[in-house]
């Protein structure tokens, strides 16, 4: 259930939208969401202002665990997020512009800064303040690289850097000019840029990941990921998550799972690790966005389930106990808590649990307790930036009953404060961290426990690139007992461009399967035949690795066709095999049918992938496969159930096309009249996917109207909002996320009445919707006053044209001709009143 939101600033607490492929680009929300008549539940008093030693008092923490101040203002100022380089600084990123008041007050004032702290006494606290840059837009992303910073202040990622040691930035170049938008949504925006075990930068809310090459940033195009926060694993595997939906993660690398268009695999990607979305506050918590929903608090007053999830940690320290180790915390601000969630793998598939029973890891009765990001430290303490302020919940999407909180409880201010809080065992004593200076040392720290200290000595080897070095790394690489060691050296490697086959054979050998795993996912082509090798691997991550290397290359394909019949029923590597076949699913399943027994999975998987590519002659082909098979038998029908469109392989596949053939299909006429009752809905269903000339009841193929040139104008308007803020949800596919945003191919709410979507886009949605057969709860917040007519009609045109839709472009005079007719509507429509939605006249233009 998806779930009205209240995001902090960056994270901010706001709706998710997942219920349409948009977000606004210019929030100015003055007629707000929500009823204008209501009553404040569970009134409290205005909570008093708490120093920070006032504020560690209302602390609850888990037993054997203290929380411990690590700055407060005027050191810091509305902290939201953190990095450390290699000399142990901390370098904090503040929002100081952002919500001076309910109506966005200082937003447009450059008070943004990113400070540096240092800790010269060795307590390990910071005692020194050095303001690295200043001057900034609602700054929300850093990350130490190449001896500066990247430093997000949207439309721009800058690389910052001081030159002549006097902790100032005085160098700032571009890393990239499309990191968001300047105007836009801070909760929407790009964001946590990390350096993953790939060598590679990505970030939230972001479809682009950077690599550092030869002193400069490049860039490559990616799926966009999470709403704000972003952090991996100590095996690379990115983690994220969205307001209202505790935590995902990706099981597979995304650039290898995503290779193939005729088959969007989705089983190791965006997986909902958590499924309850409960939180437990420890004290009522009637400030948020929706309290006024019956279901959003509790009877005692408290915040019923996440709305302003946000900034997960990985814990990857050594100061706190075994147990703890993978496990993710994750702040949710709006209820004024940090919880932790135990993660458990088998067979390389990850799932979550909340550890404590209704209860927290961390929670506070302090309203101002704003945790938004956590980290795992380079001492090993947990830490959490407290933005420390009462509005957390960005102007575009203020509700008439929080603002009536506000106001009413004094919230606005101050704004001025901010606490960073680090989480410590009893009795431990965490000191800063220096890595050496010298590259030799660094390879000795790519096996330390802290999973920081391998992550930054990996990062400055590649930055570096000493060959001096690569004899060690190849040493401990064959001799390291340790495979976390062996792991970073290899990537480490890979990153300085001297890994060799002879190091990556030795790994193939390793006992250890993570180990295997990762030097297969490194091999190059000229490895193939010695990868192939392996297909027997009892290991589920090898076996995935396995499908990805070898289906990349066409001397792959015998022990392709090997691991599909060990394994293609396994979901994570069935889709790896898929995902390198793009243009030869036909031959491997031909050779599949005509040997030994293949799981259905695969075989549904491949004839799906047949379908998706749409060429004819391929199609008609694979008909003759069908029907050739003996009739219901179960070859047969996993076949159809992939080639109707009725398989399970794809969560989220969007709806299939008509295709048309150049003549009728005598083996469609042989299938139905063959099947059994198992197989005929299937056949027929498969008779509903093609058509040829004159087939009763199939209308001939669809001539589409190519836009003029001003609708062309429309949709690349629309490109842009959708390419910028809406792929997180609804992916570049428009296919949608199970569990999280609709799909928007061969939507019916799409493809309808184009006067139905301007509707919903100017002043929300409100309670359930049926999209296909799946029925959505969904809450939208206006999105009037964010964008003009003009951004309106041109992301509903995008949608409307964009993945082979015909339909027609949405006039910017129709979106004005809509807002004009319901210029007094306050509420947000129901999907039951927009199925009576009368078409609407465009507004004449002037």
């Amino acid at each position: 259930m998806i779930r009205s939101p209240l995001r902090p600033p960056l994270a901010s607490s706001i709706l998710l939208l997942a219920s349409l492929p948009f977000a606004p680009l210019w929030a100015l929300n003055d007629k707000n969401a929500g009823p204008e008549a209501f009553e404040l539940r569970f009134k409290l008093p205005p909570p008093a202002v708490l120093t920070p030693e006032e504020e560690l008092a209302t602390f609850k923490i888990a037993p054997g665990f203290h929380a411990e101040l690590v700055a407060a203002e005027p050191m810091v100022d509305t902290p939201i997020s953190i990095a450390w380089d290699e000399k142990g600084r901390m370098f904090v990123c503040e929002m100081r512009s952002y919500m001076h008041d309910v109506e966005g007050a200082g937003e447009d004032q450059p008070l943004g800064r990113i400070v540096m702290l240092e800790d010269t006494d060795g307590d390990g606290r910071p005692d020194k303040r050095t303001v690295f840059a200043d001057n900034l837009f609602l700054p929300r992303a850093i990350m130490c690289v190449n001896g500066g910073l990247l430093v997000g202040e949207p439309p721009a990622l800058w690389f910052m850097k001081d030159t002549d040691g006097d902790g100032v930035a005085d160098l700032k170049e571009s890393a990239d000019d499309a990191y968001g938008t300047r105007t836009g949504q801070p909760e929407h925006m790009s964001n946590s840029p990390t350096w993953m075990l790939d060598n590679w930068i990505y970030s939230a809310n972001h479809a682009k990941r950077y690599r550092l090459r030869n002193g400069k940033f490049i860039s490559e195009n990616t799926s966009s990921r999470g709403q704000w926060g972003m952090t991996q694993d100590d095996f690379g595997r990115p983690f994220y998550n969205f307001n209202s939906d505790f935590l995902r993660a990706n099981l597979v690398p995304e650039s290898l799972a995503k290779r193939n268009p005729n088959y969007p695999a989705d089983a190791g990607l965006g997986v909902q690790l958590l499924k309850d979305q409960s939180c437990w506050p420890s004290h009522p918590t009637p400030g948020v966005n929706r309290g006024y929903e019956p279901k959003q608090l509790r009877d005692d007053g408290t915040l019923a389930s996440c709305t302003a999830t946000c900034g997960a940690g990985i814990y990857r320290g050594s100061l706190f106990a075994p147990e703890f180790a993978g496990n993710a915390f994750i702040p949710e601000p709006s209820g004024n808590l940090v919880k932790r969630v135990r993660i458990d793998e088998q067979d390389a598939v990850l799932n979550a649990a909340n550890v404590y029973q209704q209860s927290e890891f961390w929670t506070s009765t302090d309203e101002r307790f704003r945790p938004v990001n956590a980290y795992s430290g380079p001492d090993g303490a947990l830490y959490v930036a407290d933005m420390y302020r009462g509005v957390i919940q960005h102007k575009g999407f203020l509700t008439h009953y929080l603002i009536a909180n506000i106001k009413d409880r004094k919230l606005e201010t101050p704004f001025a404060q901010g606490r960073i809080w680090r989480i410590v065992p009893d009795g431990a004593k965490p000191h800063v961290i220096k890595l050496p200076t010298e590259s030799d040392k660094l390879v000795a720290m790519l096996g330390d426990a802290n999973g920081w200290t391998r992550d930054t000595a990996q990062r400055l080897l590649v930055e570096r690139k000493e060959l001096a070095v690569v004899a060690a790394l190849n040493k401990l690489a064959q001799e390291s007992p340790t495979p976390l060691a062996v792991i970073h050296v290899l990537w480490t490697l890979e990153g300085m461009e001297a890994l060799t086959p002879e190091v990556l054979s030795a790994a193939f050998k390793n006992p250890d399967a993570k180990v295997r795993a990762t030097a297969i996912r490194l091999a190059g082509r000229l490895q193939t035949p010695e990868v192939a090798k392996l297909v027997d691997d009892p290991s589920v991550d090898v076996r995935i690795a396995l499908g990805f290397h070898l289906s990349a290359f066409p001397e792959g394909h015998e022990a392709v066709i090997a691991l599909a019949r060990l394994s293609g029923g396994e979901p994570l590597v069935r889709d790896a095999i898929l995902s390198g076949l793009r243009g030869r699913e036909l031959e491997t399943l031909q050779a599949l049918v005509a040997g030994a027994p293949a799981p259905d999975g695969i075989l549904e998987a491949l004839s799906l992938a047949v379908m998706n590519e749409r060429r004819t002659e391929r199609v008609k082909k694979l008909l003759e496969l069908i029907n050739a098979q003996p009739a219901n038998s179960p070859v047969q029908i996993a076949l159809l159930t992939g080639a109707s469109g009725k398989s399970s392989v794809i969560k989220s596949a969007p709806k299939a096309k008509l295709l048309y053939l150049d003549a009728a299909s005598s083996e469609l006429t042989s299938l139905a009249a063959s099947a059994d009752t198992k197989g005929k809905p299937l056949v027929a269903a498969l008779d509903g996917r093609v058509a040829w000339p004159n087939k009763p009841g199939v209308p001939p193929p669809p001539v589409i109207k190519p836009l003029t040139k001003e609708e062309q104008n429309l949709f690349e308007i629309g490109k842009g909002v959708y390419d910028t803020l809406c792929t997180a949800c609804h992916q570049p596919t428009g296919a949608g996320m199970e569990g999280l945003a609709p799909a928007l191919v061969d939507s019916e709410w799409v493809l309808g009445k184009p006067d139905v979507l301007p509707r919903i886009l100017i002043h929300g949605l409100t309670g359930p919707i049926k999209v296909g057969t799946q029925t959505w709860s969904l809450e939208m917040p206006p999105l009037g006053a964010a964008l003009n007519d003009e951004q309106i009609a041109g992301v509903l045109t995008y949608i409307r044209r964009q993945w082979d839709h015909g339909a027609s472009p949405i006039r910017t005079e129709t979106v004005a001709g809509i807002r004009a007719d319901n210029q007094a509507r306050t509420k947000a429509w129901t999907s039951e009143e927009l199925l009576g939605v009368p078409n609407v006249k465009p507004t004449p233009k002037p």
